[in-house]
């Protein structure tokens, strides 16, 4: 489970615009994350800027981009990547030993269509994404913030919803999935109330787990515990 973003919140959700609102976390890297960092980020590093990025360009290649927020350590990402070769996938995450750790699990399986920032989600999203211009963003098992008077520190706001919204193109599918069931909860009532979107339940709630989410190990152990997970998918409609 990840920090998806180090951004901060006021009490009614309005994301806090301060200069270097974030601290990118380094943590302690293993040998190999340091090599990775050092060999694989030339290749597939994505430094930040203010410009909005020219994906074919980046990519190399005209194809659907899949963007995910907060993506840990990154072993289901490059799953992801790896089978789904026809896409791009780019990948954020602020704790430097996830990216390293990305980086190398890439490498090793011969991800080609893999880039990543290590940088805050928010900013990306404002900033270095060309509006319309993702097929698909994903944000899977953020931090839930479970205590009631934490629940505004959620990444999951109103705001945060048409931030998405204005990066996906027209039939684009904002994914989310959680493990708290208040969070889900949470989640679909913002999406839900979110203009421009429609959600992909037919029962205007929860979908299954689709074939593109890998099942992670923490979440099949879940399942064996009888946890529960819950997934939604809102598409831009307008």
């Amino acid at each position: 489970m990840s920090d998806v973003t180090t951004a901060e919140f006021n009490e009614e959700g309005k994301y806090l615009r301060k200069v270097r609102s974030f601290v990118l976390r380094e943590g302690r890297l293993t040998k190999g994350q340091a090599v990775a960092m050092e060999q694989q980020w030339p290749l597939m590093g994505l430094d930040y800027s203010p410009e909005p990025l020219d994906l074919a360009k980046v990519f190399g290649r005209e194809a659907d981009t899949v963007l995910e927020i907060g993506f840990g350590m990154g072993a289901s990402l490059v799953e992801m990547a790896k089978a789904a070769p026809e896409l791009n996938f780019i990948g954020i995450e602020v704790h430097k030993p996830g990216v390293g750790a990305c980086l190398a699990d890439a490498a090793e399986a011969g991800v080609t269509n893999l880039r990543v920032f290590h940088h805050d989600a928010i900013e990306v999203l404002e900033n270095s994404i060309l509006p319309g211009s993702l097929a698909r963003v994903q944000l899977f098992f953020p931090d839930p913030w479970h205590k009631k008077r934490h629940h505004k520190r959620r990444i999951v706001q109103p705001e945060f919803a048409q931030t998405i919204r204005n990066c996906l193109k027209i039939g684009g599918v904002f994914h989310l999935a959680t493990d708290w069931e208040n969070y889900s909860e949470h989640m679909l009532e913002v999406m839900s109330a979110a203009s421009g979107y429609k959600n992909q339940s037919s029962n205007n709630d929860f979908v299954p787990r689709p074939d593109h989410r890998p099942l992670t190990k923490f979440e099949a152990r879940g399942h064996r515990l009888g946890h529960g997970v819950w997934d939604l998918m809102f598409e831009r409609c307008e």
